[in-house]
């Protein structure tokens, strides 16, 4: 990648939020964004909901009988609290105003070194978001931080027969995941998001975001850990 492009960059809630607040996690990125904007390079960072989003779904369907909307608004709201923490540890960086709809970023000054995004509105995922974001301002690549190394073929938690994919086309990767989106949906990446990018002839790299070495590497053009989905 350029030293001058703009990345746009999903983090996951698992990463922010895996369980308690991971502060050693934003350190780190703190750390690396910082790093790599003075060298000139360009940020939107898209917040996930995670565990936060998902204890507020659970919580509310034990009480009462929930609609997908109420649900999704709850998974929206964990986005935009992850993505106020996030804006608030980037206080001297960051410009000021969180985006939601991605319309915005168009809004968004040139110079701004780092834009943090979070949930729009129900029926989609950042993932989408994030996709959407990057087809407004021209990236060709999305990063997809989360808590594990590969997309796999299955669940591994789940499947010891699951494989680890390096590089995969959209087309082969959408025959592995489920065709339509619902909040909570645990997918290594959002159907509605992956039929977007192919479309839009977006690349998303997907990497462990605790190894932020990877990430490095990715930024670089350098061989990484983690799995490339592409035309």
């Amino acid at each position: 990648m350029s030293q001058h492009e703009t990345i746009v960059m999903s983090v996951g809630g698992s990463l922010i939020v895996p369980d308690a607040i991971d502060t050693h996690f934003l350190s780190s990125l703190k750390d690396l964004i910082e790093t790599e904007t003075a060298n000139g390079r360009r940020f939107i960072i898209i917040a996930g909901g995670g565990k936060t989003a998902r204890r507020y779904q659970d919580a509310a369907a034990e009480v009462a009988a929930m609609e997908n909307e109420d649900l999704d608004w709850l998974g929206l709201h964990a986005t935009r609290l992850n993505g106020h923490l996030l804006l608030t540890i980037f206080r001297n960086l960051a410009h000021r105003v969180m985006v939601t709809n991605p319309d915005d970023v168009l809004d968004m000054p040139k110079d701004e070194k780092l834009i943090i995004a979070a949930g729009y509105r129900p029926g989609a995922s950042t993932d989408l978001r994030a996709i959407q974001i990057a087809e407004r301002v021209g990236a060709q690549k999305v990063i997809n931080l989360s808590n594990i190394d590969y997309v796999y073929t299955d669940d591994p938690r789940k499947n010891p027969d699951a494989e680890k994919i390096e590089d995969i086309t959209w087309e082969d990767f959408r025959k592995l995941i489920p065709e339509e989106w619902g909040p909570g949906l645990n997918s290594p990446f959002d159907p509605v998001a992956a039929k977007e990018a192919q479309a839009k002839d977006i690349e998303v790299a997907s990497l462990n975001g605790t190894k932020l070495l990877s990430l490095k590497n990715y930024l670089d053009g350098k061989p990484f850990t983690g799995t490339r989905i592409h035309n």
